[in-house]
């Protein structure tokens, strides 16, 4: 598959610190779902989605590691590393640079694609930029293939606003087995509007993923597909960034 643009186109004492501090904060998580991350939640949502933002607060908290250009990723479950025995080798992990997720399994453009209040990307964007990037992933989809289009519109501008100033490439949804119709017609929708604020758009709904049983996450092997094909995607944006600015 030869992709296109605009039209389809690493510490095991520090991760076991982090997990011991989200452990510790899981307590104090669930108090405050009723006040912001669960608001929209009851019964096993809210547990469901008091685990959610224990997993964030872990991703957030993870050392970054390598060099060069500092890059924020915003995303979903995928990012997070949902399913994986070791969330850390989530595709984001495929990316070069100086790279920290945000990440909230279940959440999306649209204010309503989680039952999770304060989850959806816009409501973190601003806190995800907020030690400084110099790009900034914005990756997802999945969770907003049964959201109206006007919701993911009014998502989308509002997270362009929070990130104004970094440049930003928005990864859309692959087609998983589970959601395919409705990731199709998100990403024709995410080309159109990364086009028109001005965002470079990296289309994965062509690539043929391995997924585990659910048909809607990854397994290991399709976070390395994946990451490694963005990762590819960034290095010739980079490219042709370089070859348009002026000497």
């Amino acid at each position: 598959m030869t992709p296109s643009w605009t039209a389809r186109p690493r510490l095991l004492g520090a991760r076991r610190r982090t997990r011991f501090v989200a452990a510790l904060v899981l307590a104090l998580v669930s108090v405050l779902l009723v006040l912001d991350v669960g608001a929209d939640a009851s019964g096993s949502e809210a547990a469901r989605c008091a685990r959610f933002a224990a997993d964030a607060l872990d991703r957030r908290s993870e050392p970054v590691l390598g060099s060069g250009d500092r890059v924020v990723v915003i995303g979903d479950s995928w990012s997070a590393g949902l399913g994986l025995d070791d969330p850390t080798e989530a595709w984001t992990s495929r990316v070069p640079g100086r790279v920290s997720v945000d990440a909230f399994s279940g959440s999306g453009y649209s204010r309503l694609a989680s039952p999770c209040a304060g989850a959806w990307f816009a409501r973190r964007a601003s806190r995800a930029v907020a030690g400084g990037a110099d790009l900034v992933v914005v990756a997802g989809g999945l969770n907003d293939a049964d959201q109206p289009v006007a919701a993911l519109r009014s998502g989308f501008a509002r997270v362009m606003r929070a990130v104004e100033g970094p440049r930003v490439v928005v990864v859309g949804p692959a087609s998983a087995p589970a959601r395919t119709d409705g990731a199709r017609r998100v990403d024709e929708v995410l080309a159109a509007l990364a086009s028109r604020y001005d965002a470079a758009y990296v289309s994965t709904i062509g690539l043929d993923l391995d997924y585990l049983d659910d048909g809607l996450h990854l397994t290991a092997r399709g976070h390395r597909e994946l990451g490694d094909f963005v990762a590819g995607q960034l290095a010739a944006l980079a490219a042709g960034a370089q070859e348009r600015t002026p000497l």
